[in-house]
């Protein structure tokens, strides 16, 4: 199969041979696995990390949109035809390639109102933005009356998604940062009640909309940058998420207001083959049908053409230049 190889300690994306392709041997499914045929991907920050930190080289691509050809001896939930979304393993092969497998528990049916490259947009933060929602600052479906949600970040891959369902899925007051004129527009777009500007002070600008305090902060990017701003606006027992890398995190200016902090990675029921691990496929399910309903929408910024070598590596830099929209997207090979 046709693949696209990271190699190793290559952290410069603008070098030819940082991404290359290559033939691998096409791989067999395990027991509860399925072997996709790879239609479309999207790219996320968690490639570009592990590109720059690559001891070895490997195959990169947690967003996979496709049809199952064949599945493993223990599968029970999807069969060859099937066309399925979903983002996989970090500690298995990833699927930047012609052929994939991937633990059925944490696959969904792909939405029937989306072609794969939209599909494709979906899985990894549509998982990491439900995960951190309704998993660990514990909202409720439909709940969040009176409650203020602060989104650092909310024009990226994980904010588009998460703007939407803490919009259409609770009753929050969703407050979404962006810095430039275009990310701000749709950011509203997506549902945010306010978007304010990360860029300058925080707590005035809440203020002006008659906001004092937030219940909820969800820190997407540069946490340490407004780490002593989140704090200062978060109300007494408020809630902290974040699932971005600060070099150091201190807690203790944490302790004055009680504010609970909450780490969200979507890889870890899979990484740790968690006993719940099937809500990853159930929520993506979830996720499909409210895609197919029109309650959400595709987070697709850019379609950036075919999976190839070259097109990674714009894909890469694009993230990487801290400007990108939603999410990019590459269709066939």
């Amino acid at each position: 199969m046709k693949a696209i190889l990271v190699q190793p300690q290559s952290p410069l994306i603008s070098a030819p041979d940082a991404l290359i392709e290559t033939i691998l041997p096409d791989p067999t499914p395990g027991e509860h696995d399925l072997l996709v045929e790879v239609k479309a991907i999207s790219v996320n920050p968690v490639d570009t990390k592990i590109r720059a930190s690559a001891k070895e080289a490997r195959v990169l691509g947690w967003d996979v949109s496709g049809v199952v050809r064949a599945v493993g001896p223990a599968v029970t939930l999807f069969a060859p035809g099937d066309e399925v979304f979903y983002a996989g393993s970090i500690t298995r092969p990833g699927a930047n390639s012609e052929l994939h497998v991937v633990d059925e528990r944490i696959v969904g049916r792909k939405p029937a109102s989306l072609g794969h490259a939209d599909a494709a947009a979906i899985p990894l933060t549509a998982i990491t933005a439900w995960e951190l929602l309704f998993d660990r600052v514990a909202v409720a479906e439909g709940g969040g009356q009176g409650q203020h949600l602060l989104i650092i970040g909310a024009a990226g891959g994980v904010g588009s998604m998460l703007t939407q369902l803490a919009r259409k899925l609770t009753q929050l007051t969703v407050i979404g940062t962006a810095s430039r004129p275009e990310t701000a527009h749709w950011v509203g777009e997506l549902g945010a009640h306010h978007v304010i500007d990360h860029s300058q002070p925080l707590k005035p600008q809440l203020e002006k909309l008659g906001i004092p305090e937030v219940g909820i902060v969800i820190s997407l990017t540069h946490t340490d940058q407004h780490y002593a701003q989140i704090i200062d606006v978060l109300a007494p027992q408020g809630q902290l998420a974040l699932i971005d890398d600060p070099a150091s995190l201190d807690a203790m200016p944490l302790k004055r207001k009680s504010i609970s902090l909450h780490w969200e990675l979507m890889f870890t029921r899979s990484m740790f083959q968690t006993p719940d691990m099937i809500r990853q496929h159930e929520l993506l399910q979830r996720v499909s049908q409210l895609l197919d309903q029109g309650v959400l929408r595709t987070t697709t910024g850019e379609h950036f053409g075919r999976i190839d070598a070259a097109n990674l590596r714009r894909a890469h830099a694009l993230l990487e230049s801290g400007k990108a929209k939603g999410k990019i997207v590459l269709e066939g090979f």
